[in-house]
């Protein structure tokens, strides 16, 4: 018998046609390198270099500011063929400063900005240039987006709506600062894998949160901006990326390139010319970026304030908080995108009684580029986040959790829902983020610690060190060590300017007219990817092996007694969520609508009854889809245009209406006849509205019946069984 599963040993063809194969691909892979280094050189001598797929046209330089900084506003222009609705809210995609260049929310046609324009929505842009302005702050950063934000909303008088800004990433924790220091400027916030609370996750998944504690703190972001002459290279936080997964980073990329790079050229040229564009930061921007942020966690905790003594307090945004992240995210966790309500919020009525609006939304496997890059989620969740903002935006005040299903023919109503994919937000509560996990009471206090004496080392560099290394470091030799950094050499070595790779081009062309790529059969191409697993694999249980060492030392460095008594703290100093320091103003104004509230019962007309009598009767199912939201406007759309009311002030009536519930339910239901008076059919008029809203999602829960049944008999209105009827109770 022939032992089928025995190794098949290559003949001299196939070792022939497998050499000719890996000879021509190492050719095409090194002329696919000499090319990245020649586009990344054209790149970085642009003034404005980007990789945004859109024609793009300059509105304001930040530049040109009373207090400039190197961020610009832009329009989109929408490709040929596409309508702009002007009714429509604008879009604002603001790209995250995180050492790499811009222009990532727009480099696909499948991307925030891509469905944004394909849903009708005028669209902007918020980039950056290389260089940081002189003196540039995170502050004045905020504050010219302030202005950026200020000047979409003038250029859209007719839009329905307020700016919804994407934040992604970085930008995510700016744009957070800036709603909270101008509360009444933007619509709907959305946070693309931003981080908020820096020291949250689990332990043996999130390594990078323990770096700035193993490093000793941000003494060293110290150092490399004083090597730098006052500027931090932004090639030492890509570095820091790409050290996570050091599989991926040293072989799982080149190798891709080398076994597919007749198909895969291309994509990694488009991905490289963003990724491999380090920019620069002032040393004092991202030292107070470390200090305040990565190490310090002061953000979430409410402990930052602006330099007029403003306190940025998160709970003071008035605008719903959409938080997108993904559990294979390794760089931003759904713990250090969440964690912030945690930190804010003792109780979900918390948030309710302050009038915020959060929603989440957790994606299951993609990494923290997908989030940003990948076309699937574009076309998903970006897409239905895109179509639904009108929604999210009109939802009384509570955490919720975006749900995205497929539609399929067990839909109710599927005419009703836009595109493929069903829309539905459900309440949950603060228990639902508790179970993602995070730090218990002795990793707090470790990583208090580790703040600490992050503190006292940067307190002794400034000290014993900083006056040597500035005296020491020149303009022109802060450059030379710029060129250097492995992340910029990686790049010049393959470029036209290395003599050894002036060949390449020519060769490369000539390997293509004459390819022959190996049989996918061939044993010894088999033997290669058998080699390439075992690689990466070694690479992986490095980086694991690394991780967990880098694990244990934070935590019994920082968790020893000894050294909490040192800097300080000790067991009965947990980390406060800094609830004591209450901001007046805030609590002021919340008592003042709490009090307004109290005279708002009678007030109002069908709209005001309609409204108040759908949220009580779904407030026990705790979910709405875009499906009724769609079914109000049609009725919107169906009144008399002098009765009509505008989408802006529809979601004011949701919310006060929400409130008013809260309140005093049982108040607000006596007093709910009141708002329609004695008019028979304007009564008829709404029960026949509730019917149609409460159909377009299928047959009621019977607590729904039972409360609809309260209404109508509130309002003393006999039910017709016509069909939407019957499908309410069936």
């Amino acid at each position: 018998m022939t032992n089928t599963s025995a190794p098949q040993w290559p003949d001299f063809r196939q070792v022939q046609e497998y050499w000719v194969d890996a000879w021509q691909r190492t050719v095409l892979s090194l002329d696919v390198l000499r090319q990245r280094a020649d586009i990344l050189k054209q790149h970085s001598s642009e003034e404005v270099p980007n990789v945004l797929e859109f024609k793009a046209e300059l509105v304001l330089d930040g530049r040109t500011l009373e207090r400039p900084v190197n961020y610009l506003l832009a329009r989109i222009v929408p490709p040929f063929g596409r309508t702009i609705d002007p009714t429509k809210a604008p879009f604002v995609v603001v790209d995250p400063r995180a050492g790499h260049g811009p222009g990532i929310g727009g480099m696909k046609q499948d991307s925030e900005i891509g469905v944004a324009l394909a849903a009708g929505h005028p669209c902007y842009f918020i980039g950056f240039l290389p260089d940081a302005m002189p003196g540039q702050t995170v502050e004045d950063v905020c504050r010219a987006e302030a202005i950026f934000i200020k000047e979409v909303a003038a250029r859209h008088p007719d839009a329905e709506g307020k700016p919804v800004v994407i934040a992604n990433c970085q930008a995510g924790w700016q744009i957070m600062m800036m709603a909270a220091t101008n509360p009444s400027l933007t619509g709907p916030i959305m946070l693309a894998g931003s981080p908020l609370s820096y020291w949250a996750g689990v332990r043996g998944k999130n390594p990078l949160r323990y770096l700035g504690g193993v490093l000793g703190g941000t003494w060293m972001t110290a150092l490399a901006g004083d090597l730098g002459n006052g500027i931090f290279d932004g090639a030492h936080l890509v570095a820091n990326f790409e050290s996570l997964n050091p599989a991926n980073t040293y072989w799982m990329k080149p190798y891709n390139v080398y076994s597919k790079v007749d198909t895969e050229a291309n994509r990694f040229l488009e991905f490289e010319t963003w990724w491999g564009s380090p920019v620069l930061l002032n040393a004092e921007e991202m030292q107070w970026i470390a200090d305040n942020l990565f190490v310090g966690n002061r953000l979430s905790t409410g402990q930052l304030r602006t330099s007029d003594g403003v306190r940025i307090d998160l709970r003071n945004i008035r605008s719903p908080i959409i938080v997108f992240c993904s559990w294979g995210d390794n760089i931003t966790p759904p713990q250090q995108a969440l964690g912030w309500v945690l930190d804010l919020y003792d109780s979900e009525r918390e948030i309710i009684a302050n009038g915020q609006t959060i929603v989440y939304s957790t994606h299951q496997t993609i990494g923290h580029l997908g989030i940003f890059v990948s076309g699937k989620v574009a076309t998903k969740e970006h897409g239905e986040f895109t179509s639904c903002m009108d929604l999210i935006d009109a939802m009384p005040p509570g955490l919720y959790e975006a749900v995205i299903t497929e539609v399929d023919e067990d839909t109710e109503n599927p005419d009703l829902v836009q595109g493929r994919y069903l829309f539905r937000l459900e309440t949950r509560s603060l228990e639902s983020l508790r179970a993602m996990g995070g730090n218990d009471a002795e990793d707090e206090l470790r990583f208090a610690t580790a703040a600490r004496v992050s503190e006292i080392n940067y307190g002794l560099y400034q000290t014993a060190v900083r006056p040597f290394v500035r005296s020491a470091v020149s303009g022109p030799m802060a450059e030379a060590l710029r060129a250097a950094h492995p992340s910029r050499l990686r790049f010049g070595a393959f470029s036209h300017d290395n003599p050894a790779m002036r060949p390449v081009q020519a060769l490369a062309e000539r390997v293509r007219a004459e390819r022959k790529p190996v049989s996918s059969d061939n044993p010894l191409l088999a033997m290669e990817k058998l080699a390439a697993s075992w690689i990466t694999s070694s690479l992986q249980a490095f980086g694991d092996v690394r991780d967990s060492l880098m694990e244990a030392m934070f935590l019994n460095t920082y968790g020893s007694p000894l050294l909490q008594a040192l800097v300080g703290l000790g067991p009965q100093e947990q980390r406060q969520h800094d609830r004591s320091e209450r901001d007046f103003a805030r609590e002021t104004a919340q008592a003042q609508v709490r009090a307004e509230l109290e005279h708002r019962y009678e007030v109002g007309h069908l709209e005001e009854a309609v409204f108040r009598a759908l949220i009580y009767i779904r407030l026990p199912q705790g979910s709405a889809d875009e499906r009724g939201f769609e079914m109000l406007r049609l009725v919107r759309a169906s009144r008399p245009v002098g009765q009509r009311r505008s989408l802006a002030q529809v979601k004011q009536i949701v919310r006060e209406q929400f409130l008013l519930l809260m309140l005093d339910e049982e108040r607000a239901l006596r007093t709910l006849p009141t708002l329609l008076g004695d008019d028979a059919e304007e009564r008829k008029t709404a029960v026949d509205i509730l019917h149609k809203v409460l159909a377009a999602r299928g047959a009621l829960p019977d607590e729904g019946k039972r409360r609809l049944a309260r209404v109508e008999a509130l309002l003393g209105v006999s039910v017709r069984k016509s069909a939407k009827a019957e499908a309410i109770n069936a």
